[in-house]
């Protein structure tokens, strides 16, 4: 009984130790941009359109009110953020702030939402 039980704690404690590193190793990537110039619907969907373009691009999302742009990653890609602000720049419009966070844009939208509330 004793040799089950070591065996069973330690299968458990290596199915929870591998989730932890494919979880980490799978994470969502996101570029936030703060860009100044963005006044209206179809500035956003210019930009929005532009950078869904990129080949490494999941989603995009676009806060008028709050000056934020966010780039989500495609699974196991990485993202440019050079690449993002001079497409930001073409577009016409200035990039103040560049930041990688490791949030998905469902979350940032989720969370400007509550916050919103």
């Amino acid at each position: 009984m004793k040799s089950f039980t070591i065996k069973f704690i330690a299968a458990c404690a290596g199915a929870t130790l591998a989730t932890g590193i494919f979880s980490s190793a799978f994470a969502v990537e996101s570029i936030k941009a703060t860009v100044n110039g963005m006044v209206c619907a179809f500035c956003a969907q210019g930009i929005e359109k532009r950078l869904s373009a990129m080949p490494a691009t999941q989603a995009v999302f676009v806060d008028l009110k709050k000056k934020i742009v966010v780039v989500e990653a495609k699974d196991g890609r990485a993202l440019d953020g050079k690449a993002i602000s001079h497409e930001i720049k073409e577009a016409g419009y200035d990039v103040t702030r560049l930041e990688t966070v490791a949030q998905s844009v469902a979350d940032i939208k989720a969370q400007m939402k509550a916050k919103n509330k």
